[in-house]
């Protein structure tokens, strides 16, 4: 007997909605946020249950708490809605999306697999930010003075005659800046060492690594954001989940051609990249593409973005087929267990 169900989930309570195979609602019910609560509520729903929930900031662990009691657990992009809201209803809408297999936007959970390097990449990522942040408030107290500030500001030796440039009220505040970055700046260090020291034990980031534009940061982030690169039967599929992929639009596609039969017409207009993507993997192809064409300039793909400019390339497109190149190569490498070959990207014309 097959029962779908769906939580609405919150810090507090989680709402449950449980639907029968024909549609008909079987039972709703507001559980506390508390994995033994949660268990032990399911455990007393018969039959197999199939269990749908929004992707936030508790699904990972819910996913992780509740495997264990599910037959299938799904977890999916919350939707935009109109209308009416409440807890009710959205845990009777997952579980009814569920029923009919109406899915859309599902999440891969892995709860386990690189559990310690991806909460390195999640910490370094997030400090690096805050870093950036702090630079940029101390800088800008610089600038509104009319200021011209130089990296120079953010070290601690010379420090004390940028600090004579500025007023005294002035002066207050760069100084409680800069401690605030020197303090932000320990922390980013920390992160980064922790995340290396994740990074050496596994031997798919060293494998990865070996790509061009790609080190072991890079490497981190990719293989804590893929997981495995066997959730993509393709390099398109890839694309598309790293932000690469080119989205078309057309509107009015057939009309009649010569002998009165319907043709397809060539309207279809690329309009940018995909919007659903995973961020943090655009940041690191597009980046690694950057350092091959401003760094390694004998890289077989390096090469290849030159002779798309010669080719009338615009610059910004040939750097993106440069990342997506590189993408596809990551995914085959891991797929295969192999290094970086870098004769796969010699596209130089033979004599």
């Amino acid at each position: 007997m097959e029962r779908y169900i769906g939580i609405d989930a919150h810090l507090k309570s989680c709402t449950i909605a449980i639907v029968g195979p024909s549609g008909r609602r079987l039972r709703e019910q507001v559980v506390e946020t508390n994995g033994q609560a949660l268990r032990q509520f399911l455990a007393s729903v018969a039959g197999q249950k199939h269990i749908c929930l929004e992707e936030g900031e508790l699904s990972a662990w819910l996913h992780e708490v509740l495997s264990p009691v599910a037959a299938q657990l799904v977890v999916i992009q919350p939707e935009r809605r109109r209308g009416s809201k409440s807890d009710a209803r959205d845990a009777w809408e997952l579980a009814d999306r569920l029923r009919q297999g109406d899915l859309k936007g599902m999440v891969y959970k892995a709860p386990g697999r690189f559990a310690g390097l991806r909460q390195a990449v999640h910490a370094q990522r997030v400090v690096t930010r805050e870093m950036v942040r702090a630079k940029n408030r101390l800088r800008a107290v610089y600038r509104a003075r009319g200021i011209q500030p130089e990296p120079e500001i953010y070290d601690a030796r010379y420090r004390p005659a940028w600090l004579e440039r500025l007023p005294e009220h002035d002066q207050v505040l760069a100084h409680h800046f800069s401690e605030h970055l020197d303090a932000v700046s320990a922390t980013a260090k920390r992160a980064q060492a922790w995340l290396l020291q994740e990074a050496r034990r596994y031997p798919v980031v060293r494998m990865i690594a070996t790509a061009p534009g790609i080190g072991p940061v890079r490497a981190s982030q990719i293989v804590a954001s893929v997981v495995t690169p066997h959730r993509f039967r393709t390099k398109r599929q890839f694309w598309s989940y790293c932000g690469l992929a080119v989205v078309t639009r057309s509107s009015s596609d057939w009309e009649r051609g010569e002998n009165r039969q319907w043709v397809r017409r060539q309207v279809a207009l690329p309009r940018g990249l995909n919007r659903n993507r995973n961020p943090l993997l655009k940041e690191v192809f597009k980046g690694a593409a950057t350092s091959i064409i401003t760094l390694m300039p004998d890289q077989p793909l390096c090469k290849n973005y030159e002779r798309l400019l010669e080719a009338g390339t615009k610059p910004n497109l040939a750097r993106l087929t440069i990342a997506r190149q590189l993408a596809a190569a990551v995914l085959a490498m891991w797929k295969k267990q192999e290094v970086y070959d870098p004769a796969r990207h010699d596209t130089t014309p033979t004599a």
